[in-house]
């Protein structure tokens, strides 16, 4: 069933496919509970640092920020599963070596050309009978590039961030069938952002707040839906969602408010000399929506959902609550023989690293962010395979000095593969990435090609 809270993973977006498509090779079609890959890659990076258009901004180490790299990858997996009668588990890791011909900007000790990745993911599902059922998920990553780091459809930080930066999504559905027409889900999503740069400076007239201070949080959301079987192809939704976002601190229960952020300044409501901290941008959601899941063919499936959230921010008094628009589509298509097409569209509140030099203005609390994306895998010959997929993403910043500033952020991702026999294939691949931003300094755009060959069994 669909559900409310976003899939991880619903589209392989791509951006960052030097170190993605791994776990593609390890192939659902074989009879046996494991399979196993590796890949090998060379590929050339003309703005590792994601660094802004034409800058000239030089490292405390003398190098340019604005600077591109030559480099290979080794990418090994593994992917098991097991099905039982009415119980399924299965589990999956994907390691990435990734040496640079130069240190990207933040990496630091002796192997400082070398960025490594881990992505583990776990899913269980069990029938308790034939009107309820259980479905768990999770998936942590440890790495640098941000659609790698994220856990849904949008950004909240566009620049690849060195070091070992965590993201766990957790969640949790019990589905139900009440009557023949009436049905349920009841859900928890739990994502857990820790980013590895945690050192500031602060005064009373300035701030230089961290990766950790800004990003560091804990999102967590409860949703009960109940699902309206119309037709055997239409499901109708009516729904609420509950989300509870805590920045500053990792654990179920935070200890202290997290780093300064920016400083009170003269003038800030409420706040007399006490600096902006982590919590200050803490906040909760209130959903109501309704929506449609609907099978039109057996080959095209959709989801729709649209309302309107409230939000409180409940740290921040001079922050005033709101109601926002509330949008989540997603369609696909499975046009031919391993040939389908995926898209979707989000609208909702998403956290942001940009925070403003606080005082009278307050500080930017989080975005107002649209989402668009789509994807096409295409078999285009009995051993070749060509995917493409893009996404846009604008995001409209809510308070302080950046507020009603926007930033648009566009993704490109082509891959043809050629699948030589069951065991090996081999890849070339090119990402795009282009940020415009109406704030100073902060444009740029990235591209990246690789080459690559897996071996898989």
């Amino acid at each position: 069933m669909k559900r409310i809270v976003a899939s991880v993973g619903l589209v392989a977006l791509g951006t960052s496919g030097l170190q993605a498509d791994t776990a593609s090779s390890l192939t659902s079609e074989s009879t046996k509970p494991w399979s196993v890959s590796a890949t090998l890659r060379g590929f050339y990076d003309d703005n590792i640092n994601s660094a802004p258009d034409n800058s000239n901004l030089i490292a405390a180490n003398g190098e340019r920020y604005h600077r591109g790299s030559m480099g290979f990858e080794v990418s090994p997996a593994i992917a098991v599963s097991w099905p039982w009668e009415q119980t399924s588990l299965s589990l999956s890791y994907v390691y990435s070596f990734k040496d640079y011909q130069f240190a990207p900007i933040g990496n630091t000790g002796s192997n400082r050309t070398i960025d490594m990745t881990h992505a583990f993911n776990a899913s269980l599902n069990h029938t308790f009978n034939e009107l309820y059922s259980l479905s768990v998920r999770d998936s942590f990553v440890i790495g640098q590039e941000p659609d790698f780091l994220r856990a849904g459809n949008t950004y909240s930080t566009f620049q690849r961030l060195a070091g070992n930066n965590t993201r766990n999504y957790g969640s949790a559905n019990f589905d139900g069938q009440l009557t023949p027409l009436l049905g349920f889900e009841v859900g928890y999503g739990n994502t857990i952002y820790d980013y590895d740069a945690d050192k500031y400076t602060f005064s009373p007239g300035n701030a230089l707040p961290s990766e950790s201070g800004l990003l560091d949080r804990m999102e967590q959301t409860i949703h009960l839906d109940s699902r309206w079987q119309f037709t055997p192809e239409t499901v109708g939704v009516v729904g609420y969602q509950f989300s509870h976002v805590s920045y500053g601190g990792i654990g179920f229960f935070r200890i202290d408010n997290g780093q300064p952020i920016a400083p009170a300044g003269p003038g800030s409501p409420g706040r007399g000399t006490l600096p902006y901290t982590s919590n200050s941008r803490d906040n909760e959601g209130h959903y109501g929506y309704v929506g449609i899941d609907e099978t039109f063919t057996p080959s095209l499936t959709g989801s729709f959902r649209v309302g309107a959230r409230y939000t409180d921010y409940y740290n921040d008094s001079a922050m005033s609550s709101g109601v926002t628009p509330y949008a989540q589509v997603s369609l696909r298509w499975n046009y031919g023989i391993e040939s389908y097409v995926e898209a979707g569209f989000t609208h909702d509140m998403a956290a942001t690293d940009l925070v403003g030099a606080g005082g009278s203005p307050g500080i930017t609390l989080d975005s107002e962010t649209s989402a668009l994306y789509a994807s096409v895998n295409h078999r285009l010959f009995p051993n070749v395979y060509g995917s493409l997929s893009g996404s846009f993403q604008d995001s409209d910043y809510n308070g302080g000095e950046w507020n009603n500033k926007t930033d648009e952020f566009y993704t490109f991702g082509a891959n043809l593969e050629y699948r030589v026999n069951n065991y090996l294939s081999t890849q070339l691949g090119y990402n795009y990435d282009r940020l415009k931003s109406d704030i100073a300094d902060r444009s740029f755009d990235r591209n990246r090609v690789y080459l690559g060959i897996t071996a898989s069994y």
